[in-house]
């Protein structure tokens, strides 16, 4: 099989020869379809979307797969179910049946190699706690990391805790130990924890910049620090909410290209009609007609909705840098953290997307997708 269009980094035509789910060859092409070709998007953090909720006290098949459906339809091609702060009890139920669903569907085992788990062991103080229940919050504990992976088969391939609770260095030094990435967030740490836990083995900060206090000291903070320790890849929500332009354009220049990430952070009312919500896990919630979620009555928001596709495009435009380089944010950087995807080379996995886009528009207009080397989605 050969796939088509024009490559984002140099703005020719390229051909890309697809075997066995891998990229066997990469040439130049003249005649070549019009969209761009990129690498499929790798989204290290979904809540859900349009709808479908995985925190919602019961993950069903439909949830899933119609998750996978409506990813590939905004160019994700690969993504990490994401469970926040709940009981040990939900978190097992909502483990056991992802890995379950998984295993009997080959489009979802190809497009989910893993699970994020977005707690329970954040701050338990209002602001940095975010929408995660506060009755829910609790110390790291070893013992129940491993009932989780037991629940699973070993699928939880990524864990958020904030590094300022007792025992925190031993529990990521475990995590680690084993193969799991740790991320930091949702935190109100001093910048001494943030090291400690870089030097246990933590390489992730979540959400940076989001997550966090209203008000926090100039100097020092976590925040800097977080951005200062070169053993940390931050992932940013390039909404043009979450992040001003100014702080999300600063934000990448001192963590640089190739320790930052774009996430989407999409929760299930991302994609929805503009109204009013009751949600299990925020309560009363908004959505506007531009797609913003805020606690109704309030200017705090209380998700994100915006796709990778459209983090991509606004991101390119927060910080005035190519389109090439904000799909990096969004492929490859985050590929790493999954078994290497999101690269357009030789031996790569053939997880590609066609799209278009035009500068200063908002989002990437994904026209086909291909996962392992077979196309999954055509719009």
């Amino acid at each position: 099989m050969i796939v088509d269009g024009i490559d984002p980094r140099t703005g020719k035509g390229i051909a890309i020869e697809i075997a066995d789910g891998r990229i066997s060859a990469i040439r130049p092409a003249e005649n070549t379809s019009s969209h761009f070709l990129s690498a499929g998007l790798v989204d290290l953090q979904v809540n859900g979307f349009r709808g479908f909720d995985l925190n919602n006290g019961e993950v069903t098949p439909k949830i899933v797969l119609s998750l996978c459906e409506e990813l590939l339809g905004v160019g994700v091609t690969t993504w990490l179910p994401t469970i926040i702060t709940a009981s040990e009890e939900a978190i097992l139920q909502a483990l056991e049946a992802i890995a379950k669903i998984r295993a009997g569907h080959r489009l979802i085992a190809e497009m989910v190699p893993g699970v994020h788990v977005e707690g329970p062991s954040i701050s338990d103080k209002d602001g940095p706690r975010g929408a995660h229940p506060l009755e829910h919050v609790r110390p790291p504990s070893i013992a129940e990391f491993d009932r989780w992976q037991q629940a699973c088969g070993n699928l939880v391939s990524m864990v958020t805790i904030a590094p300022e609770h007792d025992g925190s260095s031993d529990y990521i030094r475990a995590l680690a130990t084993h193969g799991v990435h740790v991320a930091l967030g949702h935190t109100a740490a001093t910048p001494e924890q943030i090291h400690a836990a870089a030097e246990a083995g933590a390489v992730l900060s979540t959400h940076l910049g989001n997550g966090a206090a209203a008000m926090l000291p100039r100097h020092p903070n976590f925040i800097w620090a977080q951005l200062a320790d070169d053993r940390l890849t931050a992932s940013f929500i390039a909404d043009g909410w979450h992040l001003p332009a100014d702080t999300f354009k600063a934000m990448l220049r001192a963590k640089g290209i190739d320790r930052a990430i774009l996430v989407s952070d999409m929760v299930a009312l991302a994609g929805m009609p503009p109204g009013g919500y009751d949600q299990p896990v925020g309560g009363r919630v908004e959505v506007s007609p531009e797609g913003r979620i805020s606690v109704a009555g309030t200017p705090y928001l209380a998700g994100a909705s915006l796709p990778l596709s459209a983090n991509v495009a606004i991101a390119a435009d927060m910080a005035g840098i190519p389109l090439a380089d904000a799909l990096v944010l969004a492929t490859q950087n985050p590929g790493r953290f999954v078994g290497g995807r999101g690269r357009l080379e030789v031996g790569a996995r053939a997880d590609l997307i066609r799209f278009d886009w035009s500068e200063g528009e908002r989002e990437l207009k994904v026209r086909e997708a291909w996962v392992h080397g077979e196309k999954a989605f055509c719009g």
